[in-house]
């Protein structure tokens, strides 16, 4: 006859399952007597081990090494553009007086000898007068606006220090003593005369050429008697025109050599913070699985 499980070993069975669901799942190997430890007396009778050992599945505690990013402030060179003063020889012009020889024109009396007229009676051509006309270049006087400087008076405010006689009490302090000034100064705004330059418009009289219409007479020849001037050599004073050399102050230009600053752009190597990534060593906490050997005790709770 097959024996028949008590109801209270199967409801311990199912409960047992239960529990042990959410822990790790032990692998049971072929049991294996128990050593000669567990067996009382040592006798020759068969005795049933009191437990069996097994494999366990154990979760033990271990440090592993990882690898973590962080960044570290590291300092990287850049170039920055700059403006830097450089002088730099210039050719400037400047004018310098020099002495240079010229030609002035002066008058000196002299002796001349000029022909005067006198009268002779001679047959000579007659001549008609006839009128034509012409156009003739004549300077008409014209008015033209032009600006002239002129100086003009004006006030401009100016600020002077004037000096205030007598005493002036300005507070007490805490132990009540009192503080006085004397000889003070204050500003005082004055108006102050000033020439300024401005400007007026004149006029001024200029010449203009214009066309005029004329009348010009031509004589026609005829002949009648009458006094010919002859002419009869006579000395006078007279006036001639000479160059006498003197000497005059120009402006000449030259060209002197001046220092000019100047930018010129330059590079300059610098340092700037920045950010790297890099891997750092770390210990980072994990559990591994194994096996470990256990006794599990034998459950004889059919008997």
């Amino acid at each position: 006859m097959p024996r028949s499980w008590p109801s209270e070993l199967l409801f311990g069975c199912l409960c047992a399952t239960l529990v042990l669901a959410d822990e790790p799942v032990a692998v049971r190997e072929k049991r294996s007597p128990a050593p000669f430890f567990f067996n009382k007396g040592h006798d020759d009778h068969h005795h049933e081990p009191k437990c069996v050992w097994e494999k366990k599945l154990a979760w033990k505690e271990d440090w592993k090494k990882v690898w973590e990013t962080k960044k570290i402030e590291v300092w990287k060179t850049e170039w920055k553009k700059q403006q830097v003063p450089v002088w730099k020889k210039v050719e400037v012009p400047i004018w310098r007086e020099v002495k240079v020889p010229d030609w002035k024109i002066v008058k000196k009396p002299y002796w001349k000898e000029t022909e005067i007229p006198a009268w002779k009676e001679v047959q000579v051509p007659d001549w008609k007068k006839v009128t034509k006309p012409i156009w003739k270049e004549v300077q008409v006087p014209v008015w033209k606006e032009v600006q002239v400087p002129e100086w003009k008076q004006i006030w401009v405010p100016d600020t002077v220090k004037v000096g205030i006689p007598g005493e002036k009490f300005l507070g007490k302090d805490e132990h009540g003593w009192e503080y006085t000034s004397h000889d003070l100064w204050k500003k005082k705004m004055v108006w102050k005369p000033l020439w300024k330059k401005v400007w007026k418009t004149e006029k001024k009289e200029e010449w203009k050429t214009e066309k005029k219409l004329e009348w010009k007479d031509e004589w026609v020849q005829t002949w009648k008697t009458e006094k010919q001037q002859i002419w009869v050599k006579k000395k006078e004073e007279a006036w001639k025109e000479e160059k006498v050399e003197i000497w005059r102050v120009e402006k000449k230009q030259e060209w002197a050599t001046e220092k000019k600053l100047e930018w010129k752009e330059d590079w300059k190597e610098i340092k700037v913070p920045a950010w790297k990534e890099i891997q750092v060593p770390a210990w980072k906490k994990v559990w591994k699985p194994v096996w470990e050997k256990a006794c599990v005790p034998v459950s004889h709770g059919w008997h």
